[in-house]
């Protein structure tokens, strides 16, 4: 291929690099007003008073924004009010928000608004809320409107509860010779985007209302604010320009809801609502936490023949996206390995912590965590190799997944591939612990992983293609640029279909929902997938109108007409034709007669043969396929101090096909560096009231320069057949094994099993003292 498989430079690199790159908060004008949130200071707590009095006096407040009943938001469970009301269920849960002229008098304003809380009953974990007796988080679950899938259960915390339920339980476990069990949490975290959330909302004069905001979901936007508050849908205009990352943080509808209520309190003016880096932290919604509970049964040989599953999600004060979490964690929940009598129960549990989001891998990196130092423990007692436990156990065609889809080589790719490769990256034969001094040692952990899209089974995706004169192509798309280069991506199918350069194709990066095609969401690595093949479908549309025009201008049969190079030829005399310029507007004979017109080609896709669950088997078809991996990380650890760094770290993922490498390989580097910094350091710490402790970027650490080990990205291509070229979705895959690999490879360093994240040298201190 010409253009597929390039190093192709990204469409929109020379405004980022340049600095002239637009973001949304970098649209603003003289009329524009400011919002800010007062929010609460703890976990949970019943509102007393809300005294605005002094608040008021400041100069330029416009409006404040408190104690009101508005309707309560969330997509599958609609249980969050926009500002709190009586109760306040999460720390850095909205309570009041003002407008102002400025944002320096917002704030100001914000500061003197005194309430007055009566502390509640803190839920501080998801097996806290389990427990019988648990405060309840919302006594009044039973009341919410749903959606028909979701199956609350009144009178106590679970939000939702998906089965799976597979094979002969009693068989599997007379089976088993050996069995483990094991137990693993992690707390909920953050996103840590570059570029904090942020909203600017109008109502102008017609009634149209528009909506500028850092979202991955524009339309969803659109959709939400229509049903939430009754507002006619065409009148709503979402724009989203370039989003500076996101990860899933930026799904979740909330800040474009808080700036729509406070254009409508100030007469629908605009106003700006933007994120402190702390707010950020606190107020938006948060990467998910989970308590794991993993049993397996194996024979003789390693073969797992059983499987018991529990996973508690932390959803946090709300549903919103926690259900979808739950779901997509129960589909494929056991990890990329072949069990076939399997039980597992998942459940979205509400506590009083932030609520949760998507995050990077959509919580399969959180059960890949918990599966495979569950692997590495079954391993050690069989005294198998982990490697050689994995391959014999590796999921492959002909297998059905725990929802019980058949299996074949287009839909799952090739693991055992995967595994063999990071055996050489890794050097595994060398043996994985290497003495480097009495206090130093050197040690390498593995691990594999897997996953499908669990999104809308009736999720769309469309395209636009318009003509220029200069026979060059613009492309329009709903897909949101949030860093993955996935527009590039579609300009690079788009330029291979039709055989042209792909300098010629010009990409329009900012998306507004009134004239661009919809994307659903660009969540879940399906951006490339579902937009482009809707481009493929856009570029038959419109190689059969070049086709056609020329076809009249030439007197020949579309049939003997070829398309490249930016023109249209006959296929046995490619000096016959016309260029791109002379059709793609139409054709002007000489003596002025005209036919045709702007080219216009349009191209949609909605994923086909998907299924709801079965709610008490949960069989079905969540997905289109399942992109597996296998990884691997080596540290070097201090055996006095618990102290470790990182050396190297491996991916080696069936990646179908590669459309850009070097975009390829920065999406998977880039996923891994947050996979390790997730299992490594990131983490909320919860005090008894359910406040966070660590709200700022120096207690809360990512990765930091140089702190970053060797990346080692290798793929395996296994061909989709029904995705564009055969490539599948990679922007998560990097980091889904990375907290598995460090936490069998510190295992093994410090001797003892570690079953928490993140992978501090305290906790390693810790669980060999027997305090965790």
């Amino acid at each position: 291929m010409d253009v597929v498989g390039k190093s192709v430079i990204r469409k929109e690199a020379l405004d980022k690099v340049t600095g002239k790159a637009r973001y949304t908060h970098d649209y603003h004008s003289t009329a524009t007003l400011s919002a800010k949130m007062v929010i609460s200071p703890y976990g949970h707590a019943r509102i007393i008073d809300i005294d605005t009095v002094e608040a008021f006096k400041v100069p330029g407040v416009r409006a404040i924004l408190a104690g009101e009943h508005f309707p309560l938001t969330g997509e599958s469970i609609r249980d969050r009010p926009p500002i709190a009301v009586d109760v306040v269920r999460y720390h850095g849960e909205t309570v009041a928000l003002v407008v102002a002229d400025t944002p320096g008098q917002a704030k100001k304003a914000a500061d003197l608004i005194r309430v007055k809380y009566e502390l509640l009953p803190v839920v501080n974990s998801p097996t806290a809320a389990f427990q019988n007796g648990a405060p309840l988080v919302h006594p009044k679950l039973g009341d919410y409107q749903k959606e028909q899938d979701m199956n609350p259960i009144p009178g106590t915390n679970i939000a939702s509860h998906v089965k799976i339920r597979k094979g002969n339980m009693d068989q599997g476990w007379a089976e088993s010779e050996t069995v483990m069990e094991a137990s693993f949490s992690l707390a909920p975290s953050d996103h840590a985007a570059l570029e904090t959330r942020c909203a600017i909302a109008e109502i102008l004069p017609d009634g149209n209302i528009t909506i500028t905001t850092s979202s991955q979901a524009p339309f969803m936007v659109k959709q939400m604010i229509a049903t939430y508050f009754k507002e006619d849908m065409g009148k709503i205009i979402v724009n989203t320009p370039l989003v500076g990352g996101a990860y899933g943080g930026k799904a979740s509808v909330q800040l474009e809801i808080l700036a729509y209520l406070a254009t409508k309190a100030v007469g629908g003016k605009p106003v700006k609502i933007l994120n402190t880096r702390e707010e950020d932290i606190l107020t938006s919604p948060c990467h998910i936490g989970l308590d794991a509970k993993i049993k397996f049964g194996a024979d003789q040989n390693g073969m797992i023949k059983a499987a018991e599953i529990r996973y508690l999600w932390d959803g946090g004060a709300y549903s919103d996206k926690a259900t979808d979490l739950t779901r997509a964690g129960a589909v494929d929940c056991t990890g990329p390995y072949n069990i076939e009598n399997l039980w597992c129960d998942s459940y979205c549990m509400y506590t009083n912590h932030p609520y949760a989001a998507p995050f990077r891998g959509f919580s399969h990196s959180e059960l890949s965590f918990a599966i495979e130092r569950t692997m590495d423990l079954l391993a050690e007692k069989l005294e198998i190799d982990p490697l050689e436990l994995r391959r014999r156990n590796a999921i492959l065609p002909g297998n059905k997944t725990p929802t019980r889809v058949l299996l074949n080589k287009s839909n799952v790719g090739n693991l055992p591939k995967c595994i063999d490769r990071l055996k050489e990256l890794i050097h595994w034969d060398e043996g994985p612990v290497v003495e480097v001094s009495d206090r130093i040692i050197r040690v390498k952990g593995i691990c594999c992983s897997w996953k499908t899209s669990t999104i809308d089974a009736n999720a769309p995706s469309g395209v636009i293609l318009t003509f220029n004169r200069d026979g060059s192509i613009n492309l329009m798309s709903g897909v949101i640029e949030i860093g993955t280069g996935s527009k590039t991506v579609l300009a690079q199918i788009l330029a291979e279909r039709l055989k042209m350069d792909v300098n010629k194709i010009h990409v329009r990066m900012e998306v507004d929902t009134q004239t661009t095609p919809e994307h659903w969401k660009t969540v879940a690595s399906r951006a490339t997938f579902m937009n482009g093949k809707a481009v493929l479908e856009a570029a038959e549309d419109i190689i059969n109108q070049l086709k056609e025009v020329t076809a009249c201008v030439l007197r020949s049969p579309k049939e003997d007409l070829e398309v490249a190079n930016s023109r249209v030829f006959l296929r046995d005399d490619p000096s016959i034709g016309l260029d791109f310029k002379d059709v793609g507007y139409g054709y002007q004979y000489p003596n002025g007669n005209s036919i045709g017109g702007q080219i216009i080609g349009k191209g949609n896709y909605i994923l086909r043969r998907m299924s709801r669950l079965d709610p008490e088997t949960g069989a079905g078809h969540p997905g289109p396929e399942w992109a597996v991996g296998a990884y691997g990380v080596e540290v070097e650890f201090d055996r006095n101090d618990f102290s470790y760094r990182l050396l190297k770290a491996v991916s080696v993922i069936d990646i179908g096909t590669v459309l850009n490498e070097k975009a390829a390989i920065g999406q998977v580097m880039g996923a891994m560096s947050m996979g390790l910094a997730f299992a490594g350091r990131e983490t909320f710490y919860f005090d008894e009231l359910g406040r966070v402790l660590n709200p700022q970027l120096r207690t809360y650490r990512p990765l930091r320069y140089g702190e970053n080990p060797e990346y080692l990205v290798d793929f395996v291509l296994t061909p989709q057949l029904d995705a564009p070229y055969g490539a599948r979705g990679v922007g998560e895959h990097g980091l889904l094994g990375m907290p598995g690999a460090l936490g069998n490879a510190l295992s093994t360093a410090a001797g003892v099993s570690l079953h928490h994240l993140p992978l501090i040298p305290e906790l390693i201190w810790r669980t060999k003292e027997g305090d965790v």
